[in-house]
């Protein structure tokens, strides 16, 4: 687009320019590739190669889209070993390209292929693991046929590419990550015989590998690395980053000796795991050029990320606090009790402290099960909305008269973190949009609505459509679909599911992880401005 969007394009088109430091948790190689593509560029037409990189990289996610579908079409129609006729291969590859052009022409994906975001670049990566995790799946197959059987075969290279790429992916969006589950079912359903409880442990495993990179590969080995240099620089009277290298370095000849451990003793899935972690670090190791970038003092330079420690909290995403998931407070919680980290920062050769970080404790009987409305703040007037929403006041002390239900949070999650901040974005895509008005208010059926076209059905849920303004009415982002994209869809799942129930659950999964799964975790406070 030849403007800047009113948020975080323009601040990721300078942060490219000069290899700058974005906002939290970073996006190092999104950078490094946007400057890139904006050498050949002059200074004040930098940005066109920046937009110039998200197109490219959402033109190749429809590529890899439209492999990944061809995929299971071809899996579906030589499933019982049928040869490919001509009228066979017309069928699978108008399924991809029907299929990967109804993504391209959706209202988000094209908005994001042409501005200045992670998003394109995110897409991009998510869409080549999923195809590679295909790849193997072919890979596999074919040894089979061969005879060659068991695990950490030539084809387990796909895998160490995935976790190679997803570690790189780390340095623009976490949202890579998301399709870990889908692929471990993808692996079970090759590698064994698949049962309904085989599958469902498959699952748990996914999900579990999923936690462990989110945890352990992203925060826990930074944090370790920090803990190791305050050490080094506090009580040794090393210099800064002494520790942080000691730590990598001593990471690699455990991971050497496992190896070698492994490989003695034929434990193939250990060897496969330690190949996967190196080359997943070795991706994630672009966050050090943020470390060598801030100690450079560049203009934009958020969190200053010029030592270890402030790396910690840089990709912890610590300014953003903590939220409740499964099990915590509500928005009228009563505070008990805080709990107190003291923070260090590089000063006079050394870490000194400089602060707190507090955590508030809530009253037990104040927790429960599912909290959707838990955020007590009021800066931006969350609180109040959850208060308008479910319909509760304040007394003469200020006091709120009463605690929402775990009912009403439930509600709450379905009517606007599922209806109002997924399904109406899903359906801007699959059936329509009636403009790019700010919808604020659950309850305003003129802006910023998702529409199908027919007539009388936007009419019983948006009211009488021809009223509208003619501002609303011309507005460039109405869009009517008639819901062909969505039919499209629900016809295609159906056919999956009848004919390859295992792949449907696949494509399921990945579809639940990036989408109503991420609207689960993030438990979006109510009311967002977007």
């Amino acid at each position: 687009e030849a403007t800047g969007s009113f948020w975080d394009t323009g601040e990721f088109a300078s942060s490219a320019y000069k290899l700058q430091i974005p906002h939290p948790p970073g996006a190092p190689l999104f950078v490094l590739m946007g400057r890139l593509f904006m050498a050949p560029f002059d200074p004040m037409n930098a940005a066109t190669g920046i937009n110039l990189m998200s197109a490219l990289a959402s033109g190749f996610t429809i590529l890899f889209l439209f492999w990944s579908i061809t995929h299971f079409a071809r899996k579906i129609v030589q499933k019982d070993g049928a040869l490919l006729t001509t009228d066979k291969i017309i069928g699978i590859m108008a399924a991809g390209v029907v299929g990967a052009l109804a993504y391209t022409f959706s209202d988000s994906f094209w908005y994001s292929a042409v501005e200045a975001e992670v998003y394109a670049l995110s897409s991009f990566f998510t869409a080549v693991v999923f195809w590679a995790m295909l790849k193997w799946d072919q890979a596999v197959a074919e040894e089979q046929e061969q005879g060659i059987k068991g695990h950490f075969t030539r084809a387990d290279r796909w895998i160490i590419l995935i976790f190679f790429m997803m570690g790189l992916s780390i340095g623009v969006h976490l949202l890579n990550i998301l399709t870990i589950p889908a692929m471990v079912v993808i692996y079970y359903y090759r590698r064994y015989t698949a049962t309904n409880w085989g599958t469902f442990f498959a699952f748990l495993i996914g999900c579990v590998i999923t936690g462990l990179v989110q945890k352990a590969v992203i925060q826990w080995s930074i944090k370790g690395a920090g803990n190791m240099d305050i050490l080094f620089v506090n009580s040794f009277g090393l210099p800064f980053f002494s520790g942080f290298a000691f730590f990598f370095v001593l990471l690699a000849v455990l991971i050497f000796f496992g190896m070698r451990i492994a490989n003695k003793n034929n434990w193939n899935f250990l060897k496969l795991a330690l190949w996967c972690f190196s080359f997943m670090l070795l991706g994630y190791s672009t966050y050090f050029t943020t470390l060598i970038r801030s100690n450079a003092d560049t203009s934009v330079d958020m969190f200053n990320v010029d030592n270890p420690v402030s790396l910690v909290g840089y990709v912890s995403r610590e300014q953003y606090g903590d939220w409740p998931i499964l099990y915590g407070q509500d928005f009228t919680a009563e505070i008990i009790d805080s709990d107190v980290q003291e923070t260090s920062i590089k000063s006079n050769g050394r870490y000194e402290k400089n602060g707190r970080k507090v955590s508030y404790i809530y009253a037990p009987q104040d927790k429960h099960l599912f909290p959707r409305m838990w955020d007590q703040s009021n800066d931006q007037g969350h609180a109040d909305y959850y208060a308008n929403w479910a319909g509760i006041a304040k007394d003469k002390d200020g006091a709120w008269e009463r605690k929402p239900t775990v009912g009403e949070n439930i509600k709450f999650a379905m009517s606007y973190q599922v209806n109002w901040m997924y399904w109406r974005y899903f359906m801007w895509n699959f059936a329509g949009k009636q403009n790019d008005v700010q919808g604020v208010n659950m309850d305003n059926v003129r802006d910023g609505n998702w529409k199908t076209g027919i007539g009388f059905y936007d009419n019983l849920r948006l009211g009488d459509q021809n009223r509208l303004p003619d501002s609303l009415k011309n507005n460039k982002a109405n869009n009517s679909y008639f819901a062909l994209p969505l039919i499209l869809g629900l016809l295609g799942l159906i056919y999956h599911v009848k004919k390859d129930g295992k792949d449907a659950l696949v494509v399921g999964l990945l579809f639940f992880f990036t989408g109503l799964a991420i609207v689960f975790y993030l438990n979006q406070a109510g009311n967002q401005p977007r």
